[in-house]
């Protein structure tokens, strides 16, 4: 698809009727190439959909990007958001171009967030204070402490990669980068949550986490280019594991950190329970579309995890962007993460808080065999009925005019004097150590995986234990 579209000059635009004021864009200008091979990575696969290219974007795609971005937005800020591959392999020059064109487009008194998601490996002074003083905000990937980042986050010669993540992210703090931090839950660490989680918070010392759970799709051919086929990776996450993952994290979180360090899942979950219409993750959303991704070629797609032939929605240089965010299959992209629900989920007590999650996970079956739930169903649903009680606290506190983190006092009060085959306070009607004190296993570096033992035999091994 790369040379099938060639540029044509810029025309007034014709806003579509029914076009979103605003939405998200998420930017790939070197596609799917990476200096790193991370073994579960689902966007690796997508070279194959350009053979012959050179993923790089061309100074004339970015342009019009950057203006067509800018010319759909009705509100008065604009978030131009970087992702890969790696985009830090285009170069610093490239990103400076396109400070110059943000000015050369933006309004009067429109405000620009510039954001990217990095490995950070190649990061240098240079690019840090770039960052700095143009106010990016840096998404990092590490997938916790060295064992368990190492398992599958490799380089080209299957070397681990921490070393170089931790050096780019002390870089960032040397500069002041403002800074959040995305880890993949896995087979291998989503057994480790105490451990991943205090890591990021004391050695990383970040006070914003993404926990974005690795769920890849075997194709009937066994390759996982396309989002199909029924069956998942050994690397990926199991449905019951997600769950306690989130679960323990949580009870660590709610009991010490509320207001102090912020976890992406847990103020989606909140703003759900708050009843606020948007959670802040698209997978949380009632109805989604407004996440698009872009290709190096200008190439437009309905979602970062759907960019395969089936959802090619067009090219910015044959028609503008907005038209293709407003096309009808647009649309009706975004309104069947409603409309094909089973049964067995627009019955679910917590179907306010899950919204049948990620179209991309929906190809399990529901208990009576109607197709469509999603494959982690098992997991969320046990996250969000353990989280209700201190769910509600805080929903509480909020709507009297006090502060979330309140809520860590009040449940020390209402857990205080309790014993371990108490009734639990929550009110699940289950002794307090089968509910909320539930047994967690106590962190500890010499627990975790041999980083020398790095094998794909070792991995599966490890994948296997669950």
């Amino acid at each position: 698809m790369d040379t099938m579209t060639t540029s044509r000059p810029a025309a007034p635009l014709t806003r579509p009727v029914g076009a979103p004021p605003a939405f998200h864009l998420l930017a790939k200008p070197t596609g799917a190439i990476c200096n790193l091979d991370c073994a579960y990575c689902f966007f690796l696969d997508k070279e194959a959909l350009y053979p012959g290219s050179k993923f790089r974007m061309s100074d004339d795609v970015l342009e019009q990007y950057i203006r067509q971005l800018i010319e759909s937005h009705q509100t008065d800020s604009v978030n131009i958001a970087w992702q890969g591959g790696e985009p830090t392999l285009m170069g610093l020059d490239f990103f400076r171009r396109t400070m110059t064109l943000v000015e050369k487009y933006r309004r009067p008194g429109m405000n620009t967030l510039h954001t990217m998601q990095t490995n950070g490996t190649l990061l240098d002074d240079e690019w840090a204070a770039f960052f700095k003083e143009h106010g990016f905000l840096i998404g990092i990937s590490i997938d916790g402490p060295q064992p368990l980042h190492d398992v599958y986050r490799v380089d080209k010669g299957g070397k681990p990669t921490f070393d170089k993540v931790m050096r780019g992210l002390r870089l960032l703090q040397k500069h002041g980068v403002e800074y959040n931090i995305l880890t993949t839950v896995n087979r291998v660490n989503g057994d480790y949550p105490l451990e991943v989680y205090r890591f990021l918070r004391d050695e990383a010392r970040t006070d914003w986490m993404q926990f974005i759970p690795v769920v890849e799709r075997i194709n009937a051919d066994g390759l996982t280019l396309y989002q199909e086929g029924g069956t998942v990776s050994e690397r990926s996450v199991l449905p019951e594991q997600f769950g306690r993952f989130l679960s323990a994290i949580f009870d660590e979180w709610v009991r010490h950190d509320v207001g102090r360090i912020y976890v992406q899942t847990f103020e989606a979950t909140l703003r759900n329970w708050l009843g606020m219409g948007a959670s802040g993750m698209c997978v949380f959303n009632e109805t989604c579309g407004a996440g698009l991704a872009i290709e190096h070629n200008g190439d437009l797609y309905s979602c970062d995890h759907f960019v395969e032939p089936d959802y090619f929605l067009g090219n910015i240089r044959e028609h503008h962007m907005i038209e293709l965010v407003a096309a009808p299959r647009q649309i009706k992209f975004g309104l069947d993460k409603r409309d094909t629900l089973p049964r067995y989920c627009l019955q679910c007590d917590v179907r306010f808080a899950c919204h049948g999650e990620c179209p991309k996970n929906r190809f399990s079956a529901t208990p009576d065999g109607e197709p469509g739930l999603n494959y982690l169903c098992a997991g969320l649903k046990t996250f969000f009925q353990h989280v209700d009680f201190p769910m509600k606290l805080m929903v509480g506190l909020l709507r009297r005019g006090h502060e979330a983190r309140e809520v860590m006092a009040v449940l020390e009060r209402a857990f205080a004097g309790v014993q371990r085959n108490d009734p639990c306070p929550c009110g699940s009607g289950r002794k307090l150590k089968q509910c909320h004190a539930r047994a967690q296993p106590s962190p500890g570096i010499s627990r975790l995986p041999s980083p020398q033992a790095r094998s794909a035999a070792d991995r599966t091994e490890w994948a296997a234990r669950e």
